[in-house]
């Protein structure tokens, strides 16, 4: 029974993996066609990601909007989860279904309800428009993240900080803010890797002011097909896989992810 699960899961593995694997293939393809198995082996692909003065402006903008817009997320999810935590009235709740309900929603009527607002105030197309909507859109993610670890820590922490005389403040710099930093740095990572691969939001709120990655590639779409396109899908995988890996290398990540220590069950 063990080997027929574990080949069941290979093969779900292997499945789930094929569409990467074709991509993976594309993008090395020697010829400018989107064949798969690649007619030759070519890193140029890659190279003018970073060579070409388009695709490079396009990239530079992605990671500039999702830096961006991950830092906004946190610093409006960081106060919210605190908040949350400290206090018990009920209506506070209120607050957080705010916060998760732009996530919940589809794409699509979170950016018409951002177009809507932004053309209505005058400031449609501005970059900074879309480092707003993208923090809105994906505030959910830190702060879920940040509520786990305020949930995480022993009151009784709290309790005798403010004891030995420490205001809200200094208990929340001294105490708090250490134990919950793990959990800051993954809510700001999972913020970071969804904006970098976001299009819908990006295009509605600036249009093509600002060319990022996945706007770059809707663009391209219109003059035919090229290997570049499945080497930007590759350089995103790429990057998150990076990023999801430093998370669990410096960080608990089942914790990260929920998952309760023998402690708490």
């Amino acid at each position: 029974m063990t080997i027929l699960r574990n080949i069941f899961f290979g093969l779900v593995g292997l499945f789930l993996a094929l569409p990467l694997i074709v991509v993976a293939g594309v993008s090395v393809n020697a010829r400018q066609s989107l064949t798969f198995p690649p007619q030759g082996f070519s890193l140029s692909w890659y190279a003018q990601i970073f060579l070409d003065m388009e695709w490079r402006s396009a990239l530079i903008a992605s990671f500039v909007l999702a830096l961006s817009s991950a830092a906004l997320a946190v610093m409006i999810a960081l106060p919210l989860a605190w908040f949350l935590w400290r206090r018990y009235a009920p209506w506070a709740h209120i607050f957080q279904l705010l916060g998760v309900a732009p996530f919940t929603l589809p794409p699509v009527i979170t950016a018409l309800g951002l177009l809507t607002f932004w053309a209505t105030t005058g400031f449609y197309g501005q970059p900074w428009t879309a480092v707003i909507g993208h923090a809105i859109f994906f505030v959910t993610l830190p702060l879920v993240t940040i509520s786990l670890g305020f949930s995480a820590i022993d009151r009784s922490l709290v309790e005798a900080a403010s004891t030995l005389g420490g205001d809200d403040r200094t208990v929340f710099r001294t105490v708090v803010l250490p134990l919950i930093s793990p959990y800051i740095v993954s809510g700001y990572a999972f913020a970071f890797v969804l904006s970098l691969n976001e299009y819908i939001v990006a295009y509605m709120t600036v249009g093509f002011t600002l060319e990022t990655l996945p706007i770059k590639i809707f663009n391209s779409l219109r003059y035919g097909y090229t290997p570049t396109m499945a080497a930007v899908a590759i350089l995103f995988v790429a990057t998150a896989g990076i990023v999801f890996s430093l998370v669990a290398r410096f960080g608990d990540l089942p914790k990260l992810l929920g998952a309760m220590t023998s402690s708490e069950n």
